[in-house]
């Protein structure tokens, strides 16, 4: 994400952050998801969480993006992070930035909720869940 926050290149754009392999590892997903988008890409396994997520919030506050999507591998826990930390920074800078979030499971594309992301940090909670749901499966 060497982009500087304040380039035109993201000044009221849809932004796409996608994961460094994506578009080896799933070239015509890739091409589809960022037509027309600005792209900028990350690896979590090369990167600090913590880098990572002030440069979103710094694009969020100074470029105002009309939204960012978040294109990663599902199952990478390198890649879960990604989502995570640009879900935080938006609850960090109190912009009511529009998130989309996709992932690639088995070579199809899935749209993730917001919530499921911030359950995803919550092992708890989704113990809870599957608890639920194993009682009402019986």
């Amino acid at each position: 994400m060497a982009t500087s926050a304040t380039s035109l290149l993201l000044k009221g754009k849809d932004v796409v952050i996608y994961s460094k392999c994506l578009p080896i590892e799933h070239p015509s997903i890739f091409k589809d998801v960022t037509r027309g988008k600005t792209a900028l890409y990350v690896c979590m396994s090369e990167e600090h969480l913590d880098k990572v997520g002030f440069k979103i919030a710094t694009i969020m506050a100074y470029a105002e993006p009309s939204s960012i999507t978040i294109l990663t591998m599902d199952g990478s826990p390198h890649c879960t992070q990604l989502h995570t930390i640009a879900e935080q920074a938006r609850r960090i800078t109190g912009i009511d930035a529009k998130i989309v979030h996709l992932v690639v499971e088995k070579g199809a594309l899935v749209e993730i909720s917001s919530q499921a992301v911030y359950l995803s940090r919550h092992l708890s909670k989704i113990d809870a869940l599957l608890r639920d749901y194993a009682k009402k499966s019986l």
